[in-house]
């Protein structure tokens, strides 16, 4: 089966700063895969079972970065197409399934593209759906097992009260939630040979779209946190914890 999992670039968030009027800093952040990403990458590795995993990014210049790529290439990932230019930084679902439609359409004979079901900046929980319309494809979200069959794949959706069979014809684009796999940890051998597997970094095109204009990003401001010492000695204390522990909840 030939993969193509989407994978986002996203700052650290250890890294991010909060400045004091509440706006996020991000000039000290590392760029890093989404940690959702990282187990769609994992998802694809193991279903491919012979074929060839193709993994997609877009975003600004920043994350034509080596260690970052062969991040990615060790994860059982055969080759990388990225768009890495400055015009492609703070996109929106839209925009940002509009520049991954394109590079997935670069890859002869996909049978699959797998995305996490969301990022670890903005969550929108809308490129896959996106994606799947552009390129006209079945879509299904919300996906913690895929069994392959003939010409399609079986998938399973844990819900709150049921658990979902859906069988959904190829090629198609699936989402995927954190409980599909555990990513790997690449070892040395991995780093190594991904620095000899193919990465075509590219510049955008053209401009891409965002149909969302984001007016506003801060950092929500610290609540006041109420403190009062009991003596623990004190008749009637435990009581006192009990009942102002209650009041808090």
């Amino acid at each position: 089966m030939n993969i193509v999992v989407s994978c986002k670039v996203v700052p650290d968030d250890q890294d991010i700063q909060i400045a004091s009027n509440g706006e996020l800093d991000y000039s000290k952040a590392h760029q890093i895969v989404s940690t959702y990403d990282l187990n769609a990458i994992e998802a694809a590795a193991q279903l491919a079972d012979g074929g060839s995993v193709t993994a997609i990014a877009v975003g600004p210049a920043a994350i034509d970065d080596s260690k970052l790529k062969k991040n990615i290439l060790a994860r059982g990932v055969d080759n990388l197409l990225m768009v890495a230019d400055d015009v492609c930084a703070d996109l929106d679902a839209h925009a940002t399934a509009e520049a991954l439609a394109a590079l997935v359409q670069k890859v002869e004979g996909y049978d699959l593209v797998v995305c996490g079901d969301g990022s670890a900046d903005n969550y929108a929980q809308q490129v896959d759906v996106q994606l799947a319309a552009r390129l006209g494809v079945p879509s299904v979200n919300g996906v913690t097992k895929i069994t392959p069959a003939s010409g399609s794949v079986v998938v399973e959706r844990t819900l709150e009260d049921v658990v979902e069979v859906v069988e959904v014809p190829l090629p198609a684009v699936v989402s995927v939630s954190p409980d599909i796999a555990l990513p790997r940890i690449p070892g040395m051998k991995d780093i190594l040979a991904a620095g000899k597997k193919p990465a075509d970094v590219s510049a955008a095109t053209a401009p891409y779209e965002s149909r969302v204009e984001v007016v506003d990003c801060k950092a929500l401001e610290a609540a006041d946190r109420r403190c009062e010492v009991l003596d623990a000695s004190a008749d009637g204390a435990i009581e006192q914890f009990a009942a102002a522990l209650k009041a808090a909840l």
